[in-house]
Order: C-alpha cells, then structure tokens, then sequence
C-alpha cells in the first residue's frame, strides 16, 4: 500500500527546500539545495530562474520515482517580492529582479508624484516605501526603463505562483502574494490600486484565485491537484490559524522579527507606516496587521563583537541560561563600553534586555485595538531563554509562548489545500508550546 502525500516546495531566499508530508502532517522526505546566485544586466546579484526552475522540475521527477510514495497533490510556499517574467509560450523573458536592488530615485519620485504622494499611497496600499521590494514597483521600473522587455511579457507571476505554473501550466495570481507589500492592492476597495489600470499593468497580471483553490492537472500519468502557491508568511500563519481561535499574535523571528496579528483589521495610519507596519493577507484574502524589526541581523553582528571582546566562540550564548539579576544591572545596553560588564554572560543578557524593549514597541503597533490572549514565538528566538523570559516580563497580562511547527510555511502550504488531498481531520496537536510565566521569570 503506497502512503498518501503531499509534495511541497518551500523556495527561501537562501534555501531551496523539498517535502513530501503523509496525511498526519509527517515529513517522509525533505531535500534541501542552495543555488548560486548570477547577476543580471546591471551586475546586481539575483537568483538563477534557470537553474531554480530545473531543480524544480528534477526534484518532482525523482519524488515521483519513490514507489512507497502517492503524490496526491502539490503546493509552494516561496519568499514574496519576486516576480518571474513569462512570454506568451511560457518561456522566461528577464532575470528574478532581486528586491533589495536599489530603486532609481527619480523613478520613484515620478510615480509617487503621479499617485497621491508616499504617505497617502503607503496608507491603502498598506505598503511602506521599500522600492523592489514593493514588487509592484518592479513592473513599473520594467515598462518605463526596460520597455523592450516589458512588450515582451505576456504575464509576470510571483515566484510561488510561478513553480505551481510550472506543475498546472495554468498562470493564476494568488491573494497572498498581492498582499504581501506590492504597492498593488488597495486596501480600502479590495482590489488593485487605480494605478495598475492606468499604466496597463493589470494586462500583466494572471487571473486572481483563491489561494485554497486547486488545479487538476495530468502528472506522471495520473491526475494531481496542484495549489496555486503561498507567500511563507502567510503561509506560515496557518497551522496557528487552523488550531487556536482565541485572538493571538505570532511573532516570527528570524533575520526579520514578524510581530503577525489577523484579529487585528484597523487600517493602517501614516504613523503606524513610518514605524515599518503594513499589511499582509492572508490565505482566505483577510488582512493581517504586522510590523518588523531587523533584530536577527543585528543580534548577529552584536554576538560577533562580544565573542571577540570576551574572547569566546560565536555561538557561546546558546549556553547561558536566564538568570534575572544580569537583566536588571544597567538601565540600557553600552555596546560601545564592554567594560562596564563583568561577564559575556552580564552584557549578552543586557544586550537581550535592549531587543526585547524594541520588540514591545513593535509588538505593541500590532496589539493596539484588539483582545490578544497569546504571543506565540516562533523561529530562532523562541529557543532563547533569556529572550522568552524577558518578553514574559514585558507582557505580563498575556501569555507568552514558544512555539514550533516542523517547518511552518511548508505545512501550511500543505494545509491551506487540506481538503483536496487528504481525508484525516486537521490535526490540532502539530504545534509544540512551551508556557513562559512572567511570574517565574522575576526570580
């Protein structure tokens, strides 16, 4: 009896990675490359869609070989901000533009001009200024400053809609990927902004879809629902959204730290804009409040500096455990004075204690207006103790939690399209949660 699958892709930035999960949400196989990158024609790094596609294509083929295994179904979680550009044939006409390319200001200017100024704009595009990584901005780029590529394009898909393409051969755009900080959807009517009409950029576009619809499409000599793709973050929301109804926030953290709250619908203010909140949407097309802070990146960089001042390895913070009185020596963290602490073990912590009064402030854009029972913490941080205990402290009125789900973005790619693949009940127990009381934490 061969096991019922389902075969996600999940395409990060830096890692390209392969799952087949059974009916119970269990990895039977999990493959992972990372891909060099290429430059395009300004010499600015951007990933290989070639190469990107084939690996695509051989890992399917070589999933389909595993004889224990029935694919049943297919979906892709991938990062957003990217767009793949198709002519009519389906063949690729411009490299992946990489996002954090920088955007020419005059460009920029010409188009806000255009459209009502930054602040108005940001406010129902619920999209802050970021340039590329307004993906929309891309397309706009392409047909002022690359026309001969633009005539050429006959549809521009993200990039998780692009690797369901490649399955379904059916060009869809997907909601999640719309909503993720395109300078595309408005906000306030639900629909693409005025402009993407204007400029005949919608003629670019895919039909939209709801993200927990399906094409049957013939594979390997059988039929195979393949999904129409997610953007991880909103990816990654739905294993939570599927097992707590109670009003919580997930605080993703990573290079980025993602404060996500979906019971949260007031829109967007100019002040709240300028703080880097904006809006996702999630899988059902529901807007999701979240702000970021770059914490990862700079807890990296500061971990470097205290292992050489202290003369220990890099990763020596993972042995420390909290302990509250290093939490309450200084009043804030001297990075540029080490001398002031009598251990790596004293100026990790207070170094712990700075990010996690940044964090409040960015959490607390999020909490305002909404009755949040939860915080849960996820990714790199949630095995931090001296982070979880010190975030207990500072929410003392909600219940702090780390929380895992074996690689969420994938599972919840698999989830969003549950019903066309697999016959077993949501399972409510795939998220591991480990309480942190604030009691606890002050001794």
């Amino acid at each position: 009896m061969r096991t019922p699958t389902i075969a996600i892709f999940d395409i990060g930035k830096t890692n390209k990675k392969v799952f087949l999960f059974d009916e119970d949400y269990k990895i039977r196989v999990e493959k992972s490359v990372q891909l060099p990158e290429i430059t395009d024609e300004d010499g600015f790094p951007c990933e290989d869609i070639h190469v990107l596609t084939q690996w695509v294509k051989d890992s399917l083929h070589e999933l389909f070989s595993l004889s224990e295994y029935e694919i049943k179904a297919i979906n892709v979680s991938a990062h957003g901000a990217s767009f793949v550009h198709i002519d009519e044939k389906g063949n690729l006409v411009a490299p992946l533009y990489n996002y954090l390319k920088p955007y020419p200001d005059e460009l920029k200017r010409k188009f806000y001009d255009a459209y009502g100024g930054e602040n108005e704009f940001s406010r129902i595009t619920a999209s802050p200024v970021l340039g590329n990584l307004n993906s929309g901005m891309q397309l706009y780029w392409l047909k002022h400053e690359r026309p001969e590529i633009f005539k050429r394009i006959k549809y521009s898909l993200h990039l998780p809609e692009y690797i369901s393409y490649l399955f379904s051969g059916k060009p869809v755009s997907g909601i999640t990927s719309i909503g993720c900080h395109t300078n595309l959807w408005d906000f306030t009517k639900n629909s693409y902004h005025d402009w993407v009409q204007k400029e005949r950029i919608q003629e670019k576009l895919a039909p939209i879809v709801s993200s927990k619809e399906v094409n049957p499409t013939s594979l390997n000599h059988k039929e195979v629902n393949v999904g129409v793709g997610l953007h991880d973050s909103s990816a990654a929301l739905i294993p939570y959204l599927s097992c707590f109804s109670e009003p919580f926030v997930l605080l993703s953290t990573g290079t980025w730290c993602i404060s996500l709250n979906p019971f949260n619908q007031t829109p967007l203010t100019e002040e709240e804009l300028k703080k880097d909140c904006l809006c996702y949407l999630t899988y059902e097309g529901k807007p999701v409040k979240a702000s970021r802070l770059f914490t990862g990146f700079e807890h990296e960089k500061e971990v470097k500096r205290l292992a050489e001042y202290f003369h220990t390895s890099v990763d020596y913070y993972k042995g420390i455990s909290y302990q509250p009185e290093w939490a309450k020596h200084h009043d804030s963290y001297q990075a540029e004075n080490l001398s002031l602490y009598s251990s790596y073990e004293e100026a990790y912590t207070q170094f712990i204690n700075r990010l996690v009064r940044q964090q409040v402030t960015s959490t607390n854009l999020v909490l305002h207006n909404s009755r949040v029972t939860r915080i849960f913490v996820d990714g790199g941080f949630s095995n931090n103790p001296i982070f979880m205990n010190l975030l207990s402290l500072a929410f003392p009125s909600i219940e702090v939690y780390a929380a895992s789900v074996a690689q969420a973005s994938a599972t919840g790619a698999a989830m969003a399209i549950h019903r066309h693949w697999n016959k077993h009940l949501h399972k409510a127990d795939m998220i591991d949660l480990k309480f942190f009381s604030s009691k606890e934490s002050t001794t």
